[in-house]
């Protein structure tokens, strides 16, 4: 029995929306610790989402 319309993984701890959010709020000079406190997540995990998102293998930089 195959399931359908269903993704697996652990969900994304910040959102589009979210982000739009902490983007506008970064451009106004507002910290990055005070908007991850706002939107109720980790310091680091803000800081990931807000790297450009290129496409590319991240898992070895070395290697080209």
């Amino acid at each position: 029995m195959a399931s359908t319309c269903r993704r697996g993984g652990r969900p994304v701890a910040v959102n589009a929306d979210q982000l739009d959010v902490a983007r506008a709020r970064l451009a106004r000079g507002e910290s990055v610790t005070a908007i991850a406190a706002h939107l109720g997540v980790g310091r680091s995990t803000l800081y990931r989402a807000l790297q450009p998102d290129d496409g590319a293998d991240q898992s070895s930089p070395g290697s080209a």
